[in-house]
C-alpha cells in the first residue's frame, strides 16, 4: 500500500474547504508551484503571461461556478500564496496548452461496461512532479468524494458518494488557449455535484473550456466519455462489447477535424491501437490487477502504455506513470498504486471509499 499523503478535507463552505486545504497543503503546494512556475517558463515554444492567465481562466470560472474560484481563494489564503499562483496550477493546462508545450507522453484509459462497470487508467506526467501528488477525501459539497489530485488542485480522478467516477485524459485542438474554465475545475464540480450519469454529462458538455480534455464518467451500469474542446463536447459510448479505449486523441468525427495532439505525437495512436487487441482478448471482467496487466505495455511492446523517465533530460522531457487508478463506482471506491502498472500486485492498491457529505 502508498504512503503517500492522505488529504482529508472538510468545511462547510466552498473557502472554509479552501483554507482546510492550503493549512494542510501550504509547504507541499508551494513547492508544487516552484516546479510548475519552471516548466510553464522553460517548455513550449512561447513564454506565456502565467499570472494574466491564470487571472483570466478564473475570471471565466467565476462566471460559470463561483464557488470554484471561492474554494481557490480559500487554498491561496490557507497557503499564505497569492491568489493568481492557485489559479495557474488550476489552470496548468491551459497554460501549458497556451505555451504550445509537447507532450511526449500522457494517460491512457480502458473501460468495461456491463453488470458491474469499472474501469481505470495509467496517470503519466512529469518525473520532477512525482512528489507533488496526494490522495484525498473532501466533504461538505453535494457530495462527498475520493481521489487524487495534485498539490493545489482541487480535483483530477475519483469517486463520489452517489456513485459517479472521472477519469481523465488531456486532448490537443487546434484551438486550445487558456480563456476559459479549466479542465480541472470542471472534473471538481462534477466530483462535489454530479448525482447521477445523466447530470455529468450534462455538466461536462455545458462547460465552457478553451483547452481540450476527455473525461469519461463511469457509474455502476453506465459510462461514456465525454470530449471537451474549444468547438465544442461530444459524448462517445462504448463499443459493441462494452469497452471504451482511450488515449490522447479526438475519437469524435467532428472535433477529430481540429486534432493537434496527434499530429504532433502519433504515439497516442499506437497505445490506442495495442489497448484495442489487448481488451478484445480479455474475456473476464476489469478488476484492478486485469486492469494493470493490459495497461502493462513498454516500447517493446509496440507502444509505451506504462512511462518510466529516462535518466537525464530536461524538465519537459522526462515522463513517467505516477500512479495507476482502479475505478469501481458500484462501492464508491477508488483503488490507487502508486507507479506505474508493471510494479502493481494485489498488496500494492491503496483503497479510497467517497465519504458521506
Amino acid at each position: 500500500m502508498s504512503g503517500r499523503t492522505v488529504l482529508r478535507i472538510t468545511g462547510d463552505t466552498p473557502r472554509r474547504r479552501g483554507e482546510d486545504r492550503g493549512r494542510r497543503a501550504g509547504d507541499a503546494i508551494a513547492r508544487a508551484w516552484r516546479v510548475y512556475d519552471e516548466l510553464f517558463t522553460t517548455v513550449g515554444g512561447r513564454a506565456p503571461d502565467v499570472r494574466s492567465l491564470a487571472l483570466r481562466t478564473a475570471d471565466a470560472t467565476r462566471a460559470w461556478a463561483p464557488e470554484l474560484v471561492e474554494e481557490m481563494e480559500g487554498v491561496a489564503e490557507g497557503a499564505g500564496l497569492p491568489f493568481w499562483t492557485i489559479a495557474a496550477l488550476n489552470a496548468r493546462t491551459e497554460i501549458l496548452a497556451e505555451a504550445g508545450a509537447p507532450r511526449a507522453g500522457e494517460c491512457s484509459t480502458l473501460v468495461r461496461t456491463g453488470p458491474l462497470t469499472t474501469g481505470g487508467q495509467c496517470w503519466d506526467w512529469h518525473e520532477e512532479l512525482a512528489g507533488s501528488w496526494h490522495l484525498q477525501t473532501v466533504t461538505g459539497d453535494a457530495h462527498g468524494f475520493a481521489g487524487i489530485t495534485e498539490h493545489g488542485i482541487l480535483a483530477k480522478i475519483g469517486v463520489n458518494e452517489a456513485g459517479v467516477g472521472v477519469l481523465f485524459n488531456i486532448l490537443g485542438h487546434t484551438g486550445d488557449a487558456a480563456t476559459g474554465v479549466p479542465v480541472h475545475l470542471v472534473a471538481r464540480q462534477v466530483l462535489g455535484n454530479a448525482g447521477s450519469f445523466a447530470e455529468a454529462v450534462g455538466m461536462l458538455t455545458g462547460a465552457p473550456v478553451s483547452a481540450s480534455t476527455v473525461i469519461t464518467v463511469v457509474t455502476a451500469d453506465r459510462a461514456a466519455s465525454v470530449e471537451l474542446a474549444p468547438a465544442g463536447s461530444a459524448v462517445v459510448v462504448p463499443d459493441e462489447r462494452g469497452w471504451l479505449t482511450r488515449t490522447n486523441h479526438f475519437l469524435d468525427p467532428s472535433l477529430a477535424a481540429g486534432e493537434l495532439r496527434g499530429r504532433r505525437e502519433p504515439e497516442t495512436y499506437d497505445r490506442h491501437r495495442l489497448l484495442s487487441r489487448r481488451v478484445r482478448a480479455h474475456p473476464g471482467p476489469l478488476g484492478p490487477d486485469a486492469l494493470a496487466a493490459l495497461l502493462s505495455a513498454h516500447r517493446e511492446d509496440g507502444a509505451e502504455v506504462c512511462c518510466h523517465a529516462p535518466a537525464g533530460g530536461a524538465l519537459g522531457s522526462r515522463w513517467a506513470t505516477l500512479a495507476t487508478l482502479a475505478v469501481d463506482p458500484a462501492e464508491r471506491r477508488l483503488l490507487v498504486h502508486d507507479g506505474g502498472p508493471c510494479t502493481a500486485g494485489p498488496s500494492t492498491w491503496t483503497p479510497l471509499t467517497a465519504p458521506a457529505r
